[in-house]
């Protein structure tokens, strides 16, 4: 839109500085992805792509005046960098993701980590650094004849996306520990990482067969996988689940859900049951025709009756429907008068650096190719390089992305410093 209609008129408000693609997240809290390369600066977007970027936080909205509340940005003094702020605007667009839904269980918000952000996956990182030093110390005492060498235990709860890509990630950067100075460590036995999944099997949402060769490729990364584990209780060292077992843990993720966030019920919006705002099929919220909602945050109903499942492909393509939405209110066109149709284009999940395992969807009422190996790394990659594409807009960032991008990834390595 910034490129289209320029900075006066397009506004993108966010409570962080830089803008990461979130699949990628799993990877930062691995190591095997450092941030400060891989993120990019909304400053650097708004002035490459023409639109202007506020930095804050969402605070309140006025539906009445058309105008938001952006909370001020302080030091971690407390110094005051930018004063709470009041826009106005013609046509809002709602697109502030989801965040963790611990649905109750005891001890998951106090001592679990959430890749939600970037600072999430910045302090399982730091976290997993100091557990590896001790680690290696101890065993190092260890095979002096002084005790310790009990490893680390990594837990995480949820066998999606997420759990499984951290998992894979996790084993495959601690394959290099060596060359850091963790030589005294045998990864596959001083690092051990469990997937606790209350389903019946890991991946559900996804086609069986996709399932199976994600258990086979974590299981010869010897990742345990325990499935119809319900987990009733999370302290600082252990995790609980319904039959009594308990499985201590020196790090524990929670990535078994996800909710609408908190700040939604107060923004005076119609919310559903799960604390999203509730949208027309045309993705504008209900009763407010200028304000709108997307991904994770809203809530559309299909053609089917069913939602539309909270995915990255679905908010992409609410993305792309809602620009060709607003450009036409912009340019005093009539709305085409479609609703927005979701499409599954299949799921691919990353199991580190060189393969991948997924399915595409066809053309054909409910056909799919299973894909697995390199050229499913390849798409996957892919897939990144576009999203940059996308963000970044011309040819020459384009280029300068990929570059950086495949230089980066070049050879493994694992931030560790």
């Amino acid at each position: 839109m910034g490129r289209k209609l320029g900075p006066k008129k397009v506004m993108l408000v966010d409570s962080r500085l830089y803008h990461i693609w979130k699949p990628s997240l799993h990877e930062v809290a691995a190591g095997s992805l450092d941030i400060h390369a891989e993120g990019l600066s909304y400053q650097m977007l708004a002035h490459d792509n023409g639109f202007t970027y506020v930095y804050g936080a969402l605070e309140a909205l006025d539906t009445a005046q058309n105008t938001i509340t952006v909370g001020p940005i302080e030091t971690a003094a407390g110094e005051t960098v930018l004063p709470r702020r009041s826009i106005g605007f013609h046509s809002l667009v709602l697109a502030v993701g989801s965040t963790s839904n611990y649905f109750g269980v005891p001890g998951a918000a106090e001592h679990t980590i959430s890749l939600n952000g970037t600072e999430d996956a910045e302090r399982f990182r730091l976290t997993l650094l100091k557990l590896l030093a001790k680690a290696a110390t101890e065993k190092s005492e260890h095979e002096r004849g002084s005790g310790g060498g009990s490893g680390i235990d990594i837990v995480i709860i949820g066998g999606g996306a997420t759990g499984v890509e951290l998992a894979a990630e996790l084993r495959e950067a601690s394959g290099v520990y060596a060359a850091y100075g963790f030589g005294h460590l045998q990864p596959m036995q001083d690092v051990r990482i469990t997937i606790l999944e209350g389903a019946p099997r890991i991946l559900a949402p996804l086609p069986e067969r996709v399932s199976t060769a994600a258990v086979k490729l974590l299981a010869e990364r010897g990742v345990r996988v325990s499935v119809e584990t319900r987990v009733t209780a999370i302290e600082a060292d252990k995790v609980i689940v319904g039959n009594g077992t308990v499985y201590p843990s020196d790090i524990t993720v929670w990535a078994a859900g996800i909710k609408a966030p908190d700040l939604l019920a107060r923004l005076g919006l119609p919310t559903v049951k799960g604390g999203q705002v509730d949208v027309t099929g045309e993705l504008s919220v209900k009763g407010f025709p200028n304000i709108y909602a997307l991904g994770d945050c809203a809530l559309c109903v299909g053609a089917d009756g069913k939602p539309v499942p909270p995915r990255a492909q679905a908010a992409h393509q609410q993305a792309d429907y809602l620009l060709d939405a607003l450009l036409r209110r912009e340019q005093g066109k009539p709305p085409r008068g479609k609703p927005y149709v979701y499409r599954d284009y299949g799921s691919l999940v990353s199991f580190g650096q060189s393969t991948s395992v997924g399915s595409l969807m066809g053309s054909l009422q409910g056909s799919n190719w299973f894909v697995e190996g390199a050229f499913a790394r390849l798409m996957y990659t892919s897939l990144h390089l576009m999203h940059h594409k996308a963000i970044m807009g011309t040819m020459r960032t384009g280029v300068l992305a990929l570059a950086r991008f495949l230089i980066k990834r070049s050879t493994p390595h694992v931030k560790l410093h």
